[in-house]
């Protein structure tokens, strides 16, 4: 039998040596690349048996070129560069890596509803431009008195009401795919769409992105919500309007919007949400500290192990 090969199409990562000493413990060769084109990834995976893919689009026809790839894997959690009917056509497994950056993620969500609940960029600005007040502008309820709420009830999701328990008040969530019961064992009440966005304070998104949560929140759900209500997104950034979004954060529709996914990356210097003072802004970094990039490497690189001694994959998405 021949060596395995194995292609990295694209990565960002410092070093690859995770990868190197996971796929040379069993015995398969590693490609590394970094394609930017469907046809670049085409011609660099066309006789891989197994394929690790950052940012590059790994399309149909570039699927339909494969001629012995038994698995494909992607670093994080989106899949939406991969097109996954086409593989699973073709009978290849599709995996993710969802449990590398859970606590980050959750971490830099609830971090983002904290600051601008408690006004902090607002004040910080204030201070320095000379206002010294021992008063915040806008009104600023107490954490206890409000509702967290989370669209999606996954690991991350999951893990953010964790950490918002401890400063009380109600948490809601609305997901389809879960069980009240399962809310309720975490505290938790389970609200259908339509309570979601009037009952929220802080509203999280942690959704996939699929044809029907693009623009999960648009104009209409943002006018349903409370004038102190704040929306955080560290999922996918297509799931808010930010055109919309930004004309609800100036016009008062909502107080703020902790937003780290946009739906152009990078946000372009000319998008309205950075006129937005009551907007706190970050650059895609939600999923990152010291440790998740090493574990990411870690546990992409064992799951393409898996998928090529056939073995049973952990977070296939293309059943």
């Amino acid at each position: 039998m021949s060596t395995p090969r194995v292609v990295i199409t694209d990565h960002g990562f410092p070093n690859l040596r995770h990868e190197e000493s996971t796929f040379a413990a069993a015995g398969a060769d590693l490609v590394v690349a970094q394609c930017k084109t469907p046809d670049e990834v085409s011609a660099a995976v066309r006789d891989a048996d197994a394929i690790l893919v950052q940012w590059a689009p790994v399309n149909a026809a570039v699927i339909a070129g494969l001629t012995r790839c038994r698995v494909i894997v992607r670093y994080g959690i989106g899949v939406d560069n991969v097109d996954l009917a086409a593989a699973k056509a073709r009978g290849i497994p599709v995996c993710n890596v969802p449990d590398y950056g859970v606590n980050e993620v959750a971490e830099h969500a609830v971090s983002l509803a904290l600051a601008l609940a408690r006004q902090l960029p607002a004040i910080d600005r204030r201070l320095r431009s000379g206002t010294w007040k021992i008063t915040p502008d806008r009104p600023m309820p107490a954490l206890r008195e409000t509702t967290f709420a989370t669209a999606g009830f996954g690991r991350i999701a999951r893990t953010a009401h964790e950490m918002m328990r401890g400063f009380g008040g109600k948490r809601i969530a609305y997901d389809p795919y879960v069980p009240a019961e399962a809310m309720a064992a975490a505290g938790v009440e389970k609200v259908e769409l339509e309570a979601l966005f009037p009952r929220a304070d802080f509203l999280s998104l942690h959704l996939p992105l699929t044809p029907e949560t693009k623009h999960f929140v648009n104009a209409a759900r943002l006018a349903q919500m409370k004038k102190t209500a704040i929306v955080v997104n560290t999922a996918r950034g297509p799931l808010v309007d930010t055109v919309a979004l930004a004309a609800a954060l100036q016009s008062g529709v909502i107080a703020g919007a902790g937003i780290d996914v946009f739906e152009k990356e990078p946000l372009e210097r000319d998008h309205p949400l950075l006129a937005c003072a009551n907007a706190l802004l970050t650059s895609h970094v939600a999923w990152y500290s010291e440790a998740s990039i090493p574990r990411l490497q870690q546990l992409a690189a064992e799951e393409i192990v898996r998928g090529l001694r056939g073995e049973s994959l952990k977070n296939q998405v293309n059943r």
